[in-house]
């Protein structure tokens, strides 16, 4: 998982097995510089055994989903493909092609070849020994030094049948698709490409078909189209005479569908383009086609008719059922994204995904990418708190999280295998950063048990992970593992899933028979186990079903596996001891069920020969397959059971055509094999015949007989034996100490009862061991080691926790909130249990399994909740405390302060929510120059400047999961004048009391009193208050020039002053707010706190002023006198108080929410609005809106 994911041990890239068609890729050296830039490919199926980053990639054969198309390494692989699959090639313009199966990527050649060998077709190399002669073979000397402990080669060339056909016209082609129908069909189809790496498209395209087993070709491009490009091919997989053709979508998105094995085809055009196809395992008609844009479409008729099911599929996460765990044939499995980016599992009938009939089997939301669906098991990732989590459901159940040993604390899980109803894991634990722990599982996939640490793993070229863990085919619970120990990386092999561990004993001689000195445990046999991508592909290490004792792989001798002095090891007793058979990298592949060996030696020159062995890799014998050398691009063998015809792709030179030689193995046959030529072969570890409980005995070929097999003959018997410790795993919470004995583990305590347990009922009391599972053992220490039935017995309450089913501490008002009740133990069926939610609401429960799904309850206020539960089962109780913080979504926040103040004067700043009650809630304040934030719990600071200018003061509320802000700027004097302004009673009736009309009609009457007076702009400041009836703030303010002296002093401003209040009274200052409607600006009335500078210097014309007008008793008009300091504070409350009436006022139709305007100050007369911004603060998805009002008041400078 880490997102749950596949384990793997393969190089992603290196070949990609099509959906449902089978088809491998494979490109050759120089195409891209070395890089990994081949076009990508359709998916088909994942990498056995390997993990893609962050995900979640399944191997289950049936049901699987798409794997993310991969770029293509530069190197070819060889492919014996045993059954119905195809093999695609690749070769870049102006290289020569290699021959399959070249050293994996970082590992460097042995030796290049001489010159004066490579007119011969084959490579020369010399050994440090100098024991290789001709394409890097022992010569005839060796076989002399030691003939029955050597390996022999017999340096005669022999001449296999063959053919050759060449493409003709397709030399510029540097891509094949190839396909064989197999199973009594003589049909092959190739699809070739000319591949545009500077365009990044395909230019050309042919198809080829053959009848006669790859003798001949038909050229078929005039029955798809001459003007057609196509782009993939596609195979039923249960119906190969059933073949799909995509296009280019460059071009045009189509389909063409063959019925017939490719003999004629219908096309289809398609409203969508695909990325990938997942074939139905039963119905041959049945597909689901991911798109471009991450839709997923259904056919029910072979692609002639699509439906989409859904929309927002993330990629290779959507499967067909499992026959047999779903009753539905037709139903899918896919994780889906919703419009807030969260990922879901969904399930529902591929003709009838409606969003009624979608069902949700794991409740809330998962981990995006990690769900898997493989064989009979579901896995998803859940992350809280900051770990993941992992949940299973075996034969769709219900989900149960997966228990690893309490302090593995995994970083990163991958799903290895689930075959034999067990699941393989790898997890990476908290202190593990190379390296992976094997975990295996029960039958349900839910406890884990270590089976063994520390294993090797890399990345590969497209950032998967890689774990050197390889399964033996044809011998159940056989693995080979490479091991790191003290920075070492060794290799070990199980023949018990993992329950014990050895290392690989090294051959006793080497290649020309000389002895070998290694003595374990300093010395020993190491093996490389990286296998190719496609299991149908020969890798770096092969094994086949048909030929169980036969392991063939790369490795080398000595105390840690090297990526130096690499030969070829062979093991005809499935791993128990081991020959050396080549001392150069070669690609073996199986023949005649295993019967006989062909090996092809890596190498960048043309070759002609190949070697063949009748014994197990005893003895070898060179033949030719072509008369020409060949540059050799990759193998394709006959599918089916026999695999007697092979056709090997290359090229003479890289700029000829593709050349098919087609070789006939069944000349090398005497004739048919018989029951006298075959001997019993019994399975065995180190002379321990039960393995896995049984003692099995196979049928070998005598090595001397040349007779082909046919038919594979398997096992000859198999007898049950009698159960041992040795049959047996710890159990989970019990570790293997080392005197053999399973004991609990320091965390686990072993007398903790089922949660399920009830006095009366019975439970399986675990005696530490559990039996492997698949082992088929029969009586001995059964009975012995088998976990017991005992009555519950009664017991008090204890370990009660309660916590949300998200994990998290918050839940939203109005909204469910799932509470969950937990017990370590405790009789809990006749258990009263009492759960009060601190809100006045409380609920009883009889037992704790009528709570397994949680406990909903719905708050509807917000604030900070004691959620209490208390059990009690008449033998004692316990009690929980839950502290819920309950809040809702923060829409707006708004920064109430005044915008003009005075140098060194403090400011009070507050911060308006809306809503006004939303819970819990952290301030972060940034004002002035400061680099470091104040942090509070109250909506209002206080702080005082000590320098003019302009100042930004920012305000971030966070409320939960959510953090939004408010940005304001201040404008600081050392002295200024404030008056407050009253208009004409007409222009209520048009005042809508919105900050934008506040905004412009601000603006309108700064223009009227510059207009009037004559005095600057910079000098004046004009706000319209929020309410009626309407009124404005006028300030006065000194004006700097950019050098920043002031222009004006006290004096001046003084004089401006009485310049505004002379023209207002004069009714000289007005405007035209719409044709006909004139409006008058004058001074308000005096208020009671007078707007005038109240220390010694006063104005004294002003004084003069006030004292006429109280004497002769007029009234007419309204004297405010100004201020530099304290006057305007009380109307800066006034203002406060207002704004926060607006705030929670109705709102009008056309206004759902209270709208902020988004105005910020730089200077006098510039006014600048911010935008609302979204941002990712740490790890927490957060809406931070940016409002930097200046709604109270607004203000406006123009």
């Amino acid at each position: 998982m880490g997102k749950v994911g596949a384990g793997g041990g393969s190089p992603a890239g290196l070949s990609a097995l099509l959906a449902g068609a089978g088809l491998l890729v494979l490109c050759v050296p120089g195409a891209c510089g070395g890089g990994s830039c081949c076009p990508q490919l359709p998916p088909g199926s994942a990498p056995r055994w390997a993990a893609t980053p962050g995900g979640f990639v399944g191997r289950g054969p049936r049901g699987r989903a798409a794997a993310t198309p991969l770029p293509l390494l530069g190197r070819p692989l060889f492919a014996v493909a045993p059954g119905d699959r195809a093999l695609s090639l690749e070769r870049a313009p102006g290289t020569a092609a290699s021959v399959a199966m070249a050293p994996r990527a970082g590992r460097r050649r042995r030796s290049e070849a001489e010159p004066g060998k490579a007119d011969r077709g084959e490579g020369a190399s010399r050994s440090p020994r100098g024991m290789l002669r001709d394409g890097g073979q022992p010569g005839p000397e060796t076989l002399e030094r030691d003939p029955d402990k050597a390996t022999r080669f017999r340096m005669e060339e022999l001449r296999l049948t063959s053919t050759t056909f060449a493409l003709t016209g397709d030399s510029a082609h540097n891509q094949a698709m190839v396909h064989w129908s197999g199973h009594n069909s003589s049909v092959i189809l190739i699809l070739t490409k000319r591949y545009d790496y500077n365009l990044g498209s395909i230019t050309e395209s042919s198809l080829w078909r053959s009848t006669d087993y790859g003798t001949t070709y038909e050229k078929l491009n005039d029955k798809v189209g001459l003007k057609t490009i196509l782009s993939y091919l596609y195979v039923c997989p249960t119906n190969k005479r059933k073949i799909m053709l995509l296009t280019d979508p460059e071009i045009e998105s189509s389909l063409l569908i063959s019925s017939d094995e490719g003999a004629t085809y219908q096309k289809y055009r398609l409203n969508f383009y695909i990325q990938s196809l997942l074939f139905h395992p039963k119905q041959e008609d049945w597909i689901l086609a991911y798109s471009q844009d991450q839709k997923l479409y259904s056919s029910a008729e072979f692609g002639r008719r699509w439906q989409l099911i859904q929309e927002g599929v993330v990629p290779n996460r959507f499967y067909w059922s499992v026959m047999g765990s779903n009753k539905e044939p037709d139903l899918v499995h896919l994780e889906a994204r919703t419009i807030d980016g969260h990922s879901q599992y969904l399930t529902c009938r591929m003709q009838n995904c409606t969003e009624a009939n979608r069902n949700k089997p794991f409740p809330g939301y998962i981990d995006p990418d990690s769900l898997i669906v493989q064989d009979d098991y579901v896995f998803v990732q859940l992350t809280s708190g900051g770990r993941p989590h992992y949940y299973v459901s075996y034969r769709r159940n219900a989900f149960a999280q997966m228990k690893l040993p309490k302090y593995a604390l995994p970083k990163d899980m991958h799903v290895i295998s689930t075959d034999e109803n067990q699941v393989f894991a790898a997890v990476q634990e908290w202190n593990q950063n190379d390296t992976y722990n094997l975990y295996i599982s029960d039958t349900r996939g839910v406890y884990f048990t270590l089976a063994l640490e520390n294993v090797q793993s890399s990345r590969g070229p497209e950032g998967n992970i890689m774990i050197d863990l390889y399964e033996v085919a044809g011998i159940k619970g056989m693995f080979l593992a490479n091991k790191k120990i003290d920075n070492q990386v060794k290799t070990f092999i199980t023949y018990n899933k993992g329950r014990d561990w050895r290392l690989l004993q090294a051959p006793d001689t080497d290649l020309r028979g000389d002895p070998v000195h290694c003595l374990l445990p300093y010395c020993s046999l190491h093996l490389h186990l990286k296998v190719s991508e496609n299991p149908y592909t020969s890798g770096i290490i092969a094994s086949r079903d048909t030929a169980p004792s036969i392991i063939v792989a790369s490795g080398n001798i000595g105390s840690e596996l090297s990526d130096s002095d690499i030969s070829m090891f062979v093991s005809s007793d499935a791993g128990n001891t081991w020959r050396q058979i080549f001392e150069e990298e070669h690609s073996v592949l199986y023949l005649d069920q295993g019967g006989v060996l062909v090996a092809m030696k890596h190498t960048s020159l043309p070759i002609r020969h190949l070697w063949l062995s009748f014994d197990e890799g005893r003895s070898w014998s060179k033949y030719s397959f072509t008369s020409i050398p060949l540059f050799v691009d990759g193998v394709l063998g006959e599918p089916g059971e026999e695999t007697l015809i092979m056709t090997v792709f290359g090229h003479f030179s890289h700029r000829s055509e593709w050349q098919l030689v087609k070789v006939d193995y069944k000349s090398i046959f005497d004739r048919r094999c018989a029951e006298e030529d075959y001997r019993p072969w019994q399975l065995h570890s180190q002379g321990e015949a039960c393995i896995m409980g049984a003692k099995r005995v196979y049928k070998k070929r005598k090595s001397e007989r040349k007779c082909m097999q046919g038919k594979y003959a398997g096992a000859m018997e198999s007898e049950p034996c009698v159960c041992t410790e040795a049959d047996f795993d710890c159990d989970y919470g019990y570790e293997r100490h080392s005197n053999g004995q399973c004991l609990p583990a320091f965390w686990f305590n072993p007398s903790s009862l089922s949660k399920d347990c009830s006095l009366g009922q019975s439970y399986l009391n675990s005696t530490g061991y559990r039996k492997v599972v698949s082992n088929n053992c029969t009586d001995g220490v059964r009975e012995q080691y088998t976990a017991k039935p005992q009555k519950c017995p009664g017991k008090a309450p204890r370990g009660l926790r309660i916590v949300t089913a998200d994990g998290k501490l918050t839940a939203e008002q109005g909204h469910n909130v799932t509470l969950m009740v937990q017990l370590e133990e405790g009789d809990v069926q006749r258990t009263l249990i009492q759960v009060d939610f601190g809100d006045g609401v409380a609920v009883s429960y009889v037992n704790l399994s009528s709570m397994e799904d949680g406990i909903k309850h719905v708050y509807h206020n917000v604030g900070i909740f004691r959620v209490t539960v208390q059990v009690d089962n008449g033998l004692g109780s316990d009690s929980a405390v839950l502290y819920l913080h309950v809040t809702c979504p923060l829409e707006h926040v708004h920064l109430s302060l005044p915008f003009v103040t005075t140098k060194n004067k403090e400011v009070n700043a507050t911060a308006v929510l809306w809503p006004s009650q939303v819970g819990t809630l952290t301030y972060v304040w940034w004002y002035g120059n400061n680099t470091e934030p104040l942090i509070t719990l109250e909506g209002s600071i206080s702080f005082k400047f000590t320098s003019e200018g302009m100042n930004t003061i920012t305000v971030q509320v966070s409320a939960g999961n959510a953090i939004l802000q408010d940005t304001k700027s201040i404008a600081v004097y050392e002295e200024f004048r404030s008056l407050r302004l009253s208009f004409s009673p007409n222009l209520d009736d048009y005042n809508p009391d919105i900050p934008e009309w506040r905004r412009d009609i601000s603006r309108v009457i700064k223009k009227s009193l510059v207009e009037a007076t004559g005095v600057p702009g910079e000098h004046i400041l004009v706000a319209v208050l929020p309410g009626l009836p309407t009124a404005a703030e006028l300030f006065v303010l000194p004006y700097q020039d950019p050098t920043g002296e002031s222009k004006r002093s006290a004096e001046d401003l003084e004089q401006i002053s009485e310049l505004l209040i002379h023209k207002l009274n004069q009714n000289s200052v007005h405007f035209e707010l719409k044709p006909g409607v004139q409006i008058l600006v004058h001074a308000a009335h005096l208020t009671a706190a007078p707007l005038v500078d109240l220390t010694p210097t006063h104005s004294g014309s002003a004084m003069l002023m006030l004292l006429s007008v109280v004497f002769v008793g007029l009234a007419v008009f309204v004297i405010y006198k100004f201020k530099r300091k304290i006057p305007g504070i009380n109307v800066y409350a006034q203002m406060q108080n207002e704004k926060e009436r607006e705030m929670v006022s109705r709102v009008s139709p056309t206004e759902s929410r209270p709208h902020i305007p988004q105005t910020e100050l730089r200077r006098p007369g510039q006014l600048i609005d911010e935008k609302v911004d979204s941002q990712l603060i740490g790890s927490i998805s957060i809406v931070a809106e940016n409002q930097s009002t200046k709604e109270i008041p607004t203000y406006v400078n123009v």
